[in-house]
């Protein structure tokens, strides 16, 4: 029987059971659930944790005057939905699933201890489905704010009711296309892990087709497996390294943000050999930080994947255009990251000045100022005020800024979202530096492959933006100041795992530590959550 095809028939049962008549013992029950609610509600918050489910257990008790809220039916329908967990990038140990199950086959259903922790893990997962398990960048306050359009108390109330848990947990799912095609290729992945992945020997030099390579077979394999190669591919000669294999080699570079040469060297060899099951870790972190973001509703949005190197503007809500992809450099790791956050991009300048922040300006331009008299304008720079001394620039009196022109940090265009950290996106006369596979090398803003296009995406809607109109604004000229009619979200996205929109699932490295640090507090909230329920720590 397929999974929905048993879920249905077990809501089925679960709607017929619901109407027996309930045990003699339900009162003494009910005393204990109340005590079992007051207690939960004097319990500390999980540390870290988007929200606090202190009041859940109580409020959802108090609606049925503390009656029990399982039997053996729709329990067993609950804990088919946790099973599921892992297809959500979830753990079910989070919702102590184990104890749950053997409780069940044991006849603790009835038992007060046994339906509040149900409930209290069915609470836990829809909220952690919702918005996250753990705290981020994008939850500015406790409780978010999410919490209060998808209770996850009235939520599981009405799923209940109706018989329709799995539609509780479909509700709380972003709404993001990205996480649907993220899920997909998690499912896949988990199919992947399951299959032998030995390791792929290092070419001992580099390799061109024609060329012999004692684990070509394995290679063949390896790529036929992960789907790189083109349909029906004709297995390799006895140890040759083929032409077939290089094509099969570049579309998996691509994929994993190596420069896509078709030549196995040490890294490519290295990211083949990463197995499905890290791939799987990967994925889920991804769908974690998914379900961080705000609901930004229809409308434009940019999206920027800093591991990946990419910008993605889109219509939110709607399949029918494809989004506009272009490669981006980004803050440099461990110097300048940038930071991680959701802006709204407010007005576009044209031919910008640009004012030089406080730091460049005392690492960089002060020494070579020092070094060369004539640095400012060799550089098209100047201070404000005009013919500000040393001195003054030291003392924070005056300031530097780059005329607008060929020399401008900032190309011909800049798109501003107001922030504290003085992120925005902007063009660049450093073209060349979007040939390269790792692009951190900004001060922390994000350099557009394409600023025409981003330009046409934010103001094509506008009337009076012709693409015309718009190529002419981008030749030197005045600085010009342009007002959206609409402020177009941009979020600053991590995601080491993601999948483009014709489908191919891409990987990046974990640059900036992000990955390293969520791995890191999901393990310290599982312990929490272990300690505070009396379970096994991991």
């Amino acid at each position: 029987m397929k999974p929905c095809l048993k879920f249905g028939a077990v809501l089925a049962f679960c709607a017929a059971a619901v109407l027996l008549p309930r045990s003699t013992l339900a009162q003494p029950v009910s005393s204990a659930i109340r005590t079992l609610a007051a207690e939960a509600a004097r319990a500390p918050a999980l540390p870290s944790g988007p929200y606090d489910e202190a009041a859940w257990l109580d409020r959802f008790y108090a609606a049925r005057k503390y009656a029990p809220a399982w039997n053996p039916a729709t329990a067993a329908a609950a804990l088919w939905v946790l099973r599921q967990a892992p297809l959500q990038g979830l753990d079910p140990l989070d919702y102590g699933l184990e104890a749950l199950e053997r409780q069940l086959r044991t006849g603790a259903a009835g038992s007060a201890r046994f339906d509040a922790a149900l409930t209290s893990a069915m609470l836990r997962y829809l909220a952690d489905l919702r918005v996250g398990r753990v705290r981020s960048e994008y939850h500015t306050r406790l409780p978010d704010a999410r919490l209060k359009q998808y209770d996850p108390v009235e939520r599981l109330r009405a799923g209940l009711a109706a018989g329709k848990l799995q539609a509780a947990v479909q509700a709380a799912e972003p709404t993001l296309r990205q996480y649907g095609r993220v899920k997909a290729a998690l499912a896949q992945y988990r199919v992947l892990a399951k299959h032998p992945y030995p390791a792929l020997a290092r070419p001992p030099a580099k390799m061109r087709p024609g060329d012999t390579y004692p684990d070509a077979q394995a290679l063949f394999e390896r790529l036929a497996l992960l789907g790189d190669l083109a349909a029906n591919p004709s297995p390799p000669d006895d140890g040759i390294y083929s032409e077939e294999l290089k094509e099969g080699v570049q579309r998996f570079q691509a994929r994993h943000g190596l420069q896509d040469d078709g030549v196995p060297g040490r890294a490519t060899i290295d990211a083949l050999n990463v197995t499905p099951a890290q791939r799987v870790r990967q994925l889920g972190l991804t769908l974690e930080r998914l379900r961080w973001l705000p609901d930004f509703g229809p409308g434009p949005l940019i999206v920027v994947d800093l591991p990946a190197y990419r910008l993605s503007a889109l219509q939110n809500g709607s399949g029918a255009e494809p989004p506009l992809e272009m490669r981006v450099v980004i803050g440099t790791a461990l110097k300048t990251e940038t930071p991680l956050f959701v802006g709204q991009m407010r007005y576009l300048e044209f031919n910008p000045y640009w004012n030089v922040p406080r730091s460049i300006l005392e690492k960089e331009i002060l020494p070579k100022m020092a070094r060369n008299p004539a640095y400012l304008a060799q550089n098209a720079m100047e201070t404000v005020p005009p013919g500000a001394s040393v001195a003054d620039l030291k003392a924070g009196r005056a300031r530097v800024r780059q005329r607008p022109g060929p020399k401008n940090a900032l190309g011909a265009v800049k798109f501003v979202l107001p922030n504290p950290m003085d992120i925005y996106l902007h063009s660049t006369p450093a073209r060349e530096l979007f040939a390269l596979s790792r692009r951190d090398l900004s001060h922390g803003c994000i350099r557009v492959e394409h600023p025409a296009a981003l330009a046409q995406f934010v103001l094509g809607r506008q009337s009076t933006w012709s693409a015309d109109r718009i190529q002419e604004a981008l030749q030197p000229g005045p600085t010009r100041h342009v007002d959206l009619a609409r402020p177009v979200p941009v979020v600053m996205f991590y995601a080491t795992a993601s999948v483009d929109s014709n489908g191919n699932v891409r990987f990046a490295a974990d640059m900036y530590g992000h990955d390293a640090k969520l791995v890191k507090a999901l393990a310290s909230r599982r312990r929490s959550i272990a300690a505070s329920s009396g379970r096994p720590t991991a």
